[in-house]
């Protein structure tokens, strides 16, 4: 290997196209040289044994031109002050990119973790991502946008206990909602240790913080309970009509009219809050023939269900939201974010809660809907499930291959004596609460 004083006058003078690669070492800084290609260009490199080896390594510090020589001398220098000290540059500049990386990865949000996870394609429903997005805008807005690395189980716990005891709002316990807001949380994180690993394969998370809750998961009652008891059912209703005469705004009454029209159909929340005012169909001349589609999630096919006239008044007097282009948007419970629609009632539901006497969820107005028809309107567990928008057993050839499962307006007188039940108790409520005041009240007939 030629032997050359590596200067920018010599560089520029041995930089020229020729027949193969050439190595020039330096004659001043040991060690240090330049490497010429065929084609002319030129790099600096440093090449010596590392210290207790008995290898030689070539490292490249960088091309001639985006480094001066000076530069280049300098940085041989120190490789060849490591080398000397029998650490390898090479591996040592691997590490350290391997080490950014890891940082990088530890450093990644919990907000960015919820963007990954909620956008893979056709992974999650709609209303799933959106309850996700909730939870970590919401319930975790103080660590939405800290590494997700850094959630530790004390603030778990923490965090987890506060909800069970204040709720989100501060004023009321809120024990599901605080079991649910975590297991999305636990699935956020598993998500993230299994897409960040080290490179040794190891997750990058040793242990998912939210597993401190595994014997301290908050006690929500048997779900069967879960449901208002027939003695607040009229009172319930009564506090729903007068928060409905005064709501707080647009979208506190769209949760007020959705978690009535909950208890009215037994639907599920997903499927009224979704509901679009061309799968409604009101006769003004006919209250059997009003009814609405429920899209059935299994089979994509329209299952046409009764209104009571009862919900009937109700979707007749919801205002129409005005788009910006000037349409009216398609959605019978409008919202005025940016899904175009209500997504929950938690006020509604905050005040439901209130008045029976438990936490209660949008998905327990389905369960009072359904102790109601086989309780107290002793309708049969068949036309229940109808009602409810189940299926009835594959076991069960005559309902599953003869029987019109779409078409369940027949059961009109069902959906009403629900409704009037529900209004009969309204009024004895009324009743009993105008007593209680000391107002003259005449007691009226009860209802047949």
């Amino acid at each position: 290997m030629p032997k050359l004083k590596l200067t920018k006058t010599n560089i520029d003078r041995v930089r020229k196209p020729g027949t193969g690669t050439i190595l020039y070492i330096d004659t001043e800084t040991k060690g240090f040289g330049l490497r010429v290609t065929a084609s002319g260009a030129a790099s600096f490199i440093v090449q010596r044994m590392i210290a207790g080896t008995g290898k030689e390594k070539r490292i490249t510090i960088g091309e001639y031109g985006a480094w001066t020589v000076d530069e280049a001398r300098t940085a041989a220098e120190d490789y060849i002050r490591k080398m000397k000290l029998g650490i390898d540059p090479g591996e040592e500049k691997k590490a350290a990119i391997a080490q950014k990386a890891e940082e990088a990865r530890l450093a990644v949000s919990l907000q960015e973790v919820l963007e990954s996870f909620v956008g893979r394609p056709g992974k999650l429903k709609e209303s799933t991502g959106a309850e996700y997005r909730r939870h970590v805008e919401k319930v975790f807005a103080a660590w939405k946008d800290k590494p997700i690395a850094s959630i530790t189980r004390d603030m778990v716990q923490d965090r987890h206990s506060e909800l069970v005891e204040k709720g989100l709002e501060g004023k009321r316990g809120a024990p599901a909602s605080a079991n649910a807001a975590f297991v999305t949380l636990r699935i956020l994180i598993n998500f993230a240790m299994d897409e960040n690993r080290r490179d040794d394969g190891s997750p990058l998370i040793a242990h998912n913080p939210v597993d401190a809750l595994k014997r301290r998961w908050a006690n929500t009652g048997d779900r069967q309970e879960r449901y208002i008891d027939t003695a607040k059912i009229g009172e319930v209703w009564n506090k729903l009509q007068d928060e409905r005469a005064n709501p707080k705004s647009r979208d506190a009454l769209a949760g007020i009219d959705l978690t009535i029209m909950a208890l009215l159909t037994g639907a599920r929340r997903d499927e009224m809050a979704a509901l679009t005012w061309d799968r409604v169909h009101i006769d003004d001349h006919n209250p059997a023939d009003c009814w609405w589609h429920l899209i059935d999630r299994k089979r994509g096919k329209p299952i046409k269900l009764p209104l009571s006239s009862q919900a009937v008044a109700l979707l007749k007097a919801r205002p129409r939201r005005k788009l910006d282009d000037g349409t009216e948007s398609p959605f019978v419970f409008p919202s005025w974010s940016k899904s175009g629609r209500i997504m929950d009632a938690r006020g509604a539901m905050e005040t439901v809660s209130e008045v029976a006497g438990k936490h209660l969820s949008l998905h327990d107005m389905r369960r009072t809907f359904t102790n109601i028809c086989l309780r107290e309107c002793r309708i049969e567990k068949f036309r229940t499930d109808l009602l409810t928008g189940h299926k009835p057993p594959k076991t069960d050839t005559t309902l599953s291959n003869y029987f019109d499962l779409t078409n369940l307006q027949w059961l009109h007188k069902d959906a009403q004596d629900v409704a009037d039940w529900i209004e009969a108790r309204a009024e004895e409520a009324a009743i009993k609460a105008a007593i209680a005041a000391g107002e003259n009240v005449l007691q009226l007939p009860q209802r047949a």
